[in-house]
């Protein structure tokens, strides 16, 4: 069952709570932008697979039962400052979990990325999804470019300690927790799926 979201007034945090890196790309799970577009998700990925020929595999694919358990395993166990193994917001995880926990477990979530969350508005051909389009996709370009902006901060930085080198020994030490503290959080990876998944017990 799609949840019900005031169409007046998305808050901008909504959205990014729903944004998840998975295989190295930012990326909506389907539930979550139905939820969004106000349709069924199975509606969704009906009209989806209506005009396949618009969404390349390398611009929306399916997460593996691996990387789906990882969603849901992550968002359960993980407290919320180590949550960014998932995503870079503190409460989005158990967001995605609230929706994906209750799907049926034999159909995996389809992930979309920026592009293709346009495209699925397009296909659904309703004035709600196109002006909810136009939210994700600012919310999707606002958090590149804060990473743009923490990537230039810990460049200057890194810099200046440079130039400080053995001079100071205090100050340098200031800087470098000054670059850590800009360095935008990266999301743990193993292999190319972006989460943490279980090593398998030799027999």
């Amino acid at each position: 069952m799609t949840r019900k979201v005031d169409t007046a007034v998305v808050p901008q945090a909504r959205i990014e709570r729903v944004i998840l890196v998975v295989r190295g790309v930012k990326v909506i799970l389907d539930a979550e932008l139905a939820a969004l577009y106000g349709v069924p998700t199975k509606r969704l990925n009906e009209q989806v697979k209506r005009n396949a020929d618009r969404f390349p595999e390398d611009f929306r694919f399916r997460l593996t039962r691996e990387e789906h358990d990882a969603v849901l395993r992550l968002s359960l166990e993980a407290e919320p400052a180590n949550r960014s193994q998932i995503a870079t917001a503190p409460n989005r995880s158990q967001f995605v979990t609230d929706s994906q926990k209750h799907r049926d477990p034999r159909y995996l979530p389809w992930a979309f990325t920026e592009h293709e969350t346009i495209m699925a508005a397009n296909v659904l051909n309703s004035r709600r999804a196109v002006e909810m389009s136009v939210h994700v996709v600012r919310t999707f370009v606002r958090l590149r470019e804060a990473a743009g902006r923490y990537e230039e901060l810990a460049r200057r930085l890194r810099q200046v300690e440079q130039r400080v080198g053995q001079h100071d020994t205090h100050l340098a030490g200031i800087l470098r927790a000054l670059r850590q503290l800009a360095e935008a959080p990266e999301p743990k990876r193993i292999g190319k799926t972006g989460f943490a998944v279980p090593e398998k017990r030799s027999k």
